[in-house]
């Protein structure tokens, strides 16, 4: 599996494998991220999550500015994931995701007052541990790390982020037996260029999300890898197609080119 996944590198893509040392560097966290009592509680959590939607669809929702032209009330009685800082859309929609996803350190970080006062059940990466003074009671810690690429079956242990949130919203939604996962607002298309993943701060209005004010002014956050993370869609799409289930992509005017595409106004 290893071997398949490092074959669906492109020419040039960042090796997150352990070809580097990322897994060194990672190793004194590999006891805590099984036998921390918060761990322990959310494997229990997330162990119980496991097929509870056979047979169902969600919707996975990405924070890109194609939500602006996208009619979002007909998610309401869907379920639905969010990431990051999607809950900033709650108000216009009337409603929250049913989940919510949360992997990167920085947005955690800077955001996590927002985050625990967010109704619904929460998964955050692990090693975001640190921002939270006590444990809620409807949020599970996720093993995630840099380490792959390969695509989880069990979400108990580790996962590989796959340079974006919505990479780990697919393996949790396989993990809980969705036939079939409809993306929305995964643009896959950023105006800020530089160096994948590279650390920067805003210096004004967001462009590259559904609000000017998602990563605004002095907002700390890394840029896009959207290489690395075409290797993960593409895991995932594998994967979905053996199980015989499927992932589609209904963004507005989206980039994506992975996953087949299908007109989101004709889901309803």
């Amino acid at each position: 599996m290893r071997r398949m996944a490092r074959a669906l590198l492109p020419p040039g893509a960042r090796r997150t494998v352990g070809e580097g040392y990322d897994w060194l560097r990672r190793l004194p966290q590999v006891p805590d991220a099984y036998l921390h009592p918060w761990r322990r509680i959310s494997r229990g959590l997330i162990h119980a999550l496991k097929d509870s939607h056979l047979g169902e669809r969600c919707f996975v929702i990405g924070n890109g500015p194609s939500l602006k032209d996208t009619d979002l009330a007909g998610l309401q009685n869907e379920v639905t994931f969010g990431a990051n800082r999607i809950y900033l859309l709650f108000d216009r929609l009337g409603f929250s995701t049913t989940y919510y996803v949360s992997i990167n350190d920085l947005v955690i970080g800077q955001c996590v007052s927002d985050i625990e006062a967010l109704a619904g059940t929460k998964f955050i990466a692990w090693h975001a541990n640190r921002h939270f003074r006590r444990f809620p009671d409807d949020l599970a810690f996720l093993y995630t790390t840099y380490t792959g690429p390969q695509f989880a079956y069990d979400m108990t242990r580790r996962i590989w982020e796959g340079a974006t949130v919505t990479n780990v919203s697919l393996q949790l939604a396989y993990y809980m037996g969705f036939q079939k996962v409809i993306l929305v607002g995964v643009d896959h298309s950023f105006s800020t260029q530089g160096t994948p993943s590279q650390t920067v701060v805003s210096s004004g209005a967001d462009p590259d999300h559904f609000s000017p004010e998602y990563f605004g002014k002095g907002f700390r956050w890394q840029l896009p890898d959207l290489r690395t993370s075409e290797v993960g869609y593409t895991l995932a799409r594998r994967a979905f197609e053996r199980a015989g289930r499927q992932v589609v992509d209904a963004t507005i005017g989206g980039k994506l080119t992975v996953f087949p595409k299908v007109d989101y106004n004709s889901l309803f």
